[in-house]
């Protein structure tokens, strides 16, 4: 899958931030780099598994997942996130089943079994399943609005009190396509 730098991080900061704050003001337009040489940028060959538009990353599914691990880690897996975990990966692989040993699987069986734990100790947290989920999904798309509408859909019918989780997976999924829809 590809690996998209720092995407994790401008999920969480995207709110309050500019684009030119998060990439800076220098990029190549046309692909002649001369100018930004003679400023004393340097470049490496590009990477071409990074999906770019201008120096800017596109926000995949995958991070989008992934920045929910990192702002909500040590959160215990619920049937909220589950549900909208599995709208995540559905939305990326296009399966409409879910994968055996696939996050959303690894989601539900965790939310089962937090539920019927007494200790917190003993949860299994949205880190322990979403840590590195670019690489755990077979298949990764860039969010777009209509991934994240689906994933706010599935975490709110899954809630009692028809709320999204702050920060959890609707959230990043939502900030992923308004960075998109920037891009």
């Amino acid at each position: 899958m590809a690996q998209h730098q720092h995407s994790p991080q401008r999920l969480r900061d995207q709110e309050n931030t500019r684009p030119h704050e998060l990439y800076g003001d220098v990029f190549s337009v046309s692909g002649d780099d001369d100018v930004a040489r003679k400023q004393g940028v340097s470049f490496s060959q590009p990477d071409p598994t990074v999906a770019t538009m201008g120096s800017a990353d596109t926000v995949t599914i995958g991070e989008a997942l992934e920045a929910t691990a990192l702002s909500l880690g040590d959160k215990p897996v619920d049937h909220k996130d589950a549900a909208a975990i599995q709208a995540a990966e559905t939305r990326a692989t296009g399966e409409s089943k879910a994968r055996p040993g696939g996050l959303a699987v690894a989601a539900q069986a965790a939310a089962s079994t937090n539920e019927q734990s007494v200790s917190g100790e003993d949860k299994v947290t949205i880190a322990d399943i979403l840590t590195d989920a670019a690489e755990k999904l077979p298949g990764d798309k860039v969010v777009t609005s209509e991934d994240a509408e689906a994933v706010v859909g599935a975490e709110l019918r899954s809630s009692s009190e028809m709320k999204t989780t702050p920060g959890g997976v609707a959230d990043s999924m939502s900030a992923g396509a308004r960075l998109n829809q920037q891009l």
